[in-house]
């Protein structure tokens, strides 16, 4: 029997217990050859307008997710280490030279890592249709797609994860040198100290956790400078990563012991095992629920805001380009060809055309606001009621001629308490008005300094004899978010002329659709691949105590204790060990996506509950499935 022989064996024997090792691997695979794929699709990025954006996108994303695919591997790899030290010691007795079983260790996962780049790749090319066209879909695209293989991201997938393939299997090659044989023999045997705690680091962890949180959740002052964001923000980050660790290493294990006074709880049943195995593993697994907690809090924050920014895509479009068309006029030879372009769209009839006259002028506040009033955009009551009329949105205005109705401006908390009954001195105190109410909703597309007012038509027309408005044509028109054609012809007609227009619904909904669809996409799979990940560590460090404890548990059943309990103390160990860095991860993306909401609520303008709710199911849901096949394997060892 040669080596690779041996090696073969061995991955055949031990398959089971590699399998959801392998298929993690597998998927970060399929998943990373399906960003290169997509990457190098020249077809997608013809058909979409961010194309740019999707290659920095997708070979940022690329990078990240080798990065932690490698830590993943060689973490893994530490793990399975620790199981195959007595194996590798029996070699050693047996005869076998250092160089010898370091070279079937190196075959044995250089087979399993290149099985499973071989299955990655072909379910990568089998299942890299289906993915491009759920990005298309999410991105509203209508590019044809077709079966095809990449053979730049082929290679580019078989280098990066052959490098990794081969930093594992030397790390395999070199087990048999790191260790003495009496080592290998008695790995099994060394276990963690209970570990001490002070009532101070119990204390810090609980008091670097408040802080992180009031410091996340608190309000913004009223000048916001990049020293404040970086120091009140940064402190927060660490003392979170600090408190969480200090949590789970001092706080739970603080609990533990509370725990285990309450005699007549402690002594009931197993309870006595599950609670003393907990203690003595807690040090170890501190590390890795500080690391699943972390990246947990992160993940589900991104994937949540992603989703959110997608959901409230077509709302926030419409804030910031209300009507189908708009551009401002600079004569009737331009403005006729483009309504002539509009007009020529029978699939999209025209429902409405206004004309906005604007006038820009200096005023003074008599209140505090922090927005820059100076420049003063205002536009008379008729028009107003023109635009309500033609988007069927906000309300109709009547005002006498010294009264005026502030827009409130976009990304702004300003309300109509602020404005009524306050004073606005127009042109050097000349003209005074009286605010009476202030009203919701855009008129023009989104342009700095954006504060419009209404006036009386009377006061317009005085103030229109001093100042020349502006004149800003605006049409509406049935189905706008497919309006591709026309789009793309007046943006061709005005890139070559010297006037301002600004960009089309169309332009707007397309473009934002796409960012946060890519978006979405990359994050979430990378939130799978994360949870792919983070759920088999968890799954291997409790294989691994399976086989370490299984004594204990033959123990309690000799003195009467049924399988039945046994299963039950196994369902809450596990149910603590996979719930707690998830439940402590739910909250620190709660509290993130607490702050991350209060601006895309303003931004988007719409309900966000959904799309976090929906983040953070899916992470339970797919850790509750881990935790079944955890409990069912663990069973299985430890309760023969």
């Amino acid at each position: 029997m040669t080596l690779f022989d041996l090696a073969k064996k061995n991955i055949q024997g031990n398959f089971s217990n590699y399998l959801v090792y392998f298929v993690s691997m597998v998927f970060s695979i399929i998943i990373y050859f399906t960003f290169v794929s997509l990457q190098y699709n020249e077809k997608i990025q013809q058909s979409i307008l961010l194309s740019n954006t999707m290659n920095f996108l997708f070979m940022a994303s690329s990078l990240l997710l080798l990065l932690f695919v490698a830590v993943f591997i060689l973490y893994s790899n530490s793990f399975f280490t620790r199981n195959r030290k007595r194996e590798v010691g029996l070699y050693s007795l047996l005869g076998l030279k250092k160089k010898t079983i370091g070279k079937m260790l190196f075959y044995e996962n250089f087979l399993m890592g290149m099985l499973a780049l071989v299955v990655g790749i072909i379910f990568g090319t089998l299942l890299s249709k289906l993915f491009t066209m759920i990005l298309v879909k999410l991105m509203g695209s209508s590019a044809e797609i077709e079966f095809g293989i990449s053979i730049e991201a082929v290679g580019q997938t078989i280098l990066v994860f052959l490098i990794i393939i081969i930093i594992t299997s030397i790390q395999g090659y070199r087990l048999i040198y790191r260790f003495k044989l009496i080592e290998l023999f008695h790995a099994e045997k060394k276990g963690e100290l209970t570990p001490k705690v002070s009532i101070g680091s119990t204390v810090l962890g609980l008091l670097l956790l408040i802080v992180s949180y009031w410091l996340i959740l608190r309000s913004f002052p009223e000048e916001l400078t990049e020293g404040y964001i970086f120091a009140n923000y940064g402190i927060a980050l660490v003392s979170m990563m600090i408190g969480t660790h200090l949590f789970f290493s001092s706080v739970v294990i603080s609990l533990l012991k509370l725990y285990k006074r309450n005699k007549a709880r402690y002594y009931k049943g197993t309870n006595l095992i599950g609670t003393s195995q907990l203690l003595h593993r807690i040090q170890g697994n501190a590390r890795t629920f500080t690391m699943i907690a972390l990246l947990s809090a992160v993940t589900i924050s991104l994937f949540g805001a992603a989703y959110s920014g997608y959901y409230g895509n077509e709302k926030n479009s419409f804030e910031m380009v209300p009507f189908s068309y708009s551009h401002q006029s600079k004569g009737d030879e331009l403005d006729n060809q483009i309504e002539s372009l509009i007009q020529a769209d029978k699939e999209h009839p025209i429902t409405a055309q206004v004309e906005l006259p604007i006038v820009e002028v200096e005023g003074q506040l008599t209140f505090t606001f922090s927005y820059e009033a100076t420049a003063i955009k205002l536009f008379p009551e008729k028009a107003y009621n023109e635009v309500v009329k033609a988007l069927q949105t906000g309300k109709v205005v009547s005002l006498s001629e010294d009264e005026a109705i502030a827009i409130k401006p976009r990304l702004t908390e300003y309300n109509s308490s602020l404005f009524k009954g306050e004073q606005l001195h127009l042109l050097d105190e000349v003209h005074e008005l009286t605010f009476v109410d202030m009203l919701e909703g855009s008129v023009l597309p989104f342009d700095y300094p954006d504060f419009y007012i209404i006036v009386s038509d009377e006061f317009f027309t005085e103030i229109a004899n001093d100042i020349k408005p502006k004149l800003y044509k605006v049409y509406e028109v049935e189905g706008e978010k497919s309006t591709a054609v026309t789009s793309e012809k007046i943006n061709q007609l005005v890139g070559k002329e010297d006037f301002q227009v600004y960009p089309s619904f169309y332009t707007e909904y397309k473009e934002g659709k796409e960012g946060n669809a890519l978006t979405l996409f990359i994050f979430g799979f990378l939130g799978l691949v994360f949870l792919a990940a983070t759920g088999s560590i968890i799954y291997f460090k409790q294989l691994t105590e399976a086989n370490e404890t299984k004594t204990s548990y033959e123990i309690l059943r000799k003195i009467g204790v049924n399988k039945r309990a046994v299963r039950k103390t196994i369902h809450m160990q596990t149910l603590f060990v996979f719930g707690l860095p998830l439940t402590v991860g739910i909250i620190h993306s709660s509290v993130i996506l607490n702050f991350i909401s209060n601006f895309i609520s303003d931004l988007i303008g719409a309900n966000v509950i959904v799309p976090i709710v929906t983040a953070m199911a899916a992470f339970i849901v797919i850790y509750i499935g881990y935790y079944i096949l955890t409990v069912h394997t663990y069973n299985k060892i430890a309760n023969k």
